[in-house]
């Protein structure tokens, strides 16, 4: 890892990802946080140990590692402001951005020069150390510099690397914005579970439980998902009737139209943020 990592922005996501690191073994000096508000900087200082400033240009100028952790629609207002430290410096540092729908050549035009860039979709669930993110390099990134971003993400879930920057928008629609599927899906259980008379708390643990069972054995299984829902399944059981009702509502057609509704809006975001 390098000496030092700053994060312009200490939302959630920065927390997470610099909570991780100082988990896993990270040195919690070695590690920025910035914010325009003091109170959570504070806040963040207390909890992990870490560095923090109201100061980006200082956080830009000592970091090894800059993970640009702020909203889209002020990425391109951080970016010019860190413009010219970026520029003077001997070695510039990598560039990692979680900021959805804004690409390589956008940062780097606001940035004004060819920096190495890692853009990164992670999703909620690293909040909690078991996210899933993807992650794209631009040509300037060296291998010791992939593998450096590798190693962050790693420390709150799994990475997938894509070879192409638009397939992180694919990446958004089966794993960033997946978790909202999955908790649709468990509400809508929940809900239909009290109608036929369970308790709400007994709706939720059970609903919840097999949610986590399900995915756990979908991880650790050799079996196909095919297989694993056949395994369920009796013929003319009650189980086999459901899946029939889902398949007849078309269920996976269902699943496809919403994630290509949103492969599209990050696309069209893509578009709106850029230069």
């Amino acid at each position: 890892m390098p000496q030092h990592i700053a994060f312009i922005g200490a939302g959630n996501m920065s927390s997470a990802l610099y909570g991780g690191l100082i988990h896993s073994g990270y040195s919690a000096t070695d590690i920025t946080a910035t914010s325009p508000e003091p109170q959570i900087l504070e806040a963040q200082q207390k909890k992990y140990g870490i560095h923090t400033t109201t100061d980006n240009l200082l956080a830009a100028t000592k970091a090894d590692v800059l993970v640009l952790a702020v909203k889209p629609q002020i990425l391109k207002h951080v970016c010019i402001e860190i413009a010219s430290v970026i520029q003077n410096r001997k070695t510039p540092p990598l560039i990692i951005s979680i900021a959805a729908g804004v690409d390589c050549s956008a940062i780097q035009t606001w940035l004004k020069t060819n920096v190495a860039i890692v853009r990164c979709m992670p999703n909620t669930p690293a909040l909690i150390g078991v996210g899933a993110s993807g992650l794209y390099a631009n040509h300037q990134v060296t291998s010791q510099q992939k593998s450096l971003a590798e190693t962050l993400f790693k420390a709150v879930g799994m990475v997938e690397w894509v070879d192409d920057e638009d397939l992180l928008n694919a990446v958004t629609a089966v794993s960033g914005s997946a978790p909202a599927y999955f908790f649709l899906m468990l509400e809508a259980m929940q809900q239909t579970a009290m109608k036929q008379g369970l308790s709400s708390e007994a709706a939720r643990n059970l609903a919840q439980q097999t949610a986590l069972g399900a995915a756990k054995m979908a991880t650790e299984s050799p079996l196909s998902l095919s297989t694993l829902m056949q395994n369920v399944m009796s013929p003319q059981g009650s189980t086999e009737q459901a899946i029939f009702s889902l398949q007849g509502d078309h269920f996976s057609q269902i699943i496809e139209r919403a994630m290509n509704a949103c492969m599209e809006r990050a696309q069209t975001m893509q578009n709106e943020f850029g230069v």
